[in-house]
């Protein structure tokens, strides 16, 4: 189960519940992935709309690992997402804003 205090969020890819959390080298790797300079520019991306379907994929791929998962972006491309595409962004967006603020703000 998901713990918000500790910035997780659940997310269900083909029947199976999984963690998603923004850890310091999960940012990095999407920092890198994104070639976003900063994380102010990244966070900037997402909160002005300004993200493709790739960047949804390499945050919620980035949330998997800080979450532990050990699979690969490929493995997403054909999986099955609880709640589609929505559920997806829903969950990203979730993520991005417990990953940067306090607990109980969101």
């Amino acid at each position: 189960m998901a713990n918000p205090y500790r910035g997780e969020v659940r997310l269900v890819i083909d029947g199976q519940a999984h963690v998603l959390k923004l850890t310091l080298g999960a940012l990095a790797e999407l920092e890198h992935s994104l070639e976003a300079d900063s994380l102010v520019e990244l966070v900037e991306r997402f909160e002005a709309g300004r993200f493709s379907s790739g960047d949804l994929l390499a945050l919620i791929v980035a949330g998997l690992r800080g979450g532990g998962w050990r699979g690969q972006r490929e493995d997403l491309l054909v999986a099955e997402i609880e709640g589609g595409l929505p559920g997806a962004a829903t969950a990203a967006g979730q993520m991005l804003a417990r990953a940067f603020s306090l607990p109980g703000e969101t």
